[in-house]
């Protein structure tokens, strides 16, 4: 079948396969040549997995014409407004509208844009983005964006904090079977643990950026958190697989809507983590 003369451009990837105007999947393919990432994974897993919806009319069978539909591109990473990463946080992660719509537009009005932006923009230093990440290097001095490379070393040692081993049930091919499996878990704790040793590493956070920092693993340990009878974390296998490849667990969907109050009562967990930390380790032996 031919295609419409504005039909949009297929990644090299894509022919023969499903349509991005058409199709509802959301396989994951790796950044192309030319395609604009950021130093945040979660935005990079919806452009890797096509969470990004543009708005488009489009010329397409009588069925669909002069609809408007929403075209699971770009995966590119470019030209991205605000809408378009509230309806990306919603879809792909679960998080409410209300606070899908704050963490966009506050983004923009901290880089002080007011139109489209490349994804590798929101990485620019000291404005959303920050130092002490937990698996990223600290932005060079005098560079403008910080790095969107992760660091292999510093993700081993964040699995390496997550010292929880819990047992579950996880599915099996057979769907009234399941079987046991042994999970690490990150949990609050641990993060602040990994707060705490990445923050001796760098440059001082002000308040505002430490504030973002917790926040955003925050996140995160809300829309995978796994709880059992001892202890609740986040699954290490699934979160090193989301930092280190920027990809989501395999068949996963989010099963809860993550909303901003219960973040900010885990950000304010993580900090009180983080502050027992370094009262500890202020603590002289004697006195232990």
């Amino acid at each position: 079948m031919s295609l419409p003369e504005d039909h949009p451009t297929l990644p090299k990837d894509a022919q023969g396969k499903t349509c991005p105007v058409t199709g509802a999947t959301h396989e994951y393919r790796p950044p192309q040549e030319g395609d604009s990432r950021s130093p945040c994974p979660a935005l990079n897993t919806m452009a890797n997995h096509g969470y990004m919806y543009v708005p488009l009319r489009h010329s397409l069978p009588n069925t669909l014409a002069n609809k408007r539909v929403f075209v699971r591109s770009p995966r590119d990473g470019k030209r991205i407004t605000p809408w378009q990463i509230v309806k990306g946080l919603k879809a792909c992660y679960g998080l409410t509208t209300g606070f899908s719509i704050f963490l966009s537009y506050v983004t923009w009005i901290v880089l002080r844009k007011f139109g489209p932006v490349d994804l590798y923009e929101i990485g620019k230093h000291n404005a959303v983005e920050h130092d002490a990440s937990l698996v990223h290097h600290d932005t060079p001095a005098g560079e403008i964006y910080a790095p969107i490379e992760i660091d292999r070393e510093l993700l081993d040692v964040l699995e390496k904090d997550a010292t929880a081993e819990v047992e579950v049930d996880v599915p099996t091919s057979d769907p009234e079977k399941t079987r046991k499996e042994k999970l690490s878990l990150l949990t609050i704790a641990d993060v602040g643990r990994a707060r705490v040793r990445r923050e001796k590493q760098s440059p001082p956070l002000d308040k505002f950026h430490a504030e973002i920092a917790r926040g955003e693993v925050a996140i995160i340990l809300g829309v995978w958190e796994t709880k059992t009878k001892e202890v609740t974390g986040t699954r290490m296998d699934w979160l090193k697989l989301w930092l280190g490849e920027e990809k989501l667990p395999e068949g996963w969907r989010p099963a809860k809507n993550v909303g901003m109050f219960e973040t900010m009562k885990r950000a304010k967990a993580i900090k009180l983590a983080t502050e027992a930390i370094r009262k500890e380790e202020a603590t002289p032996a004697t006195e232990q």
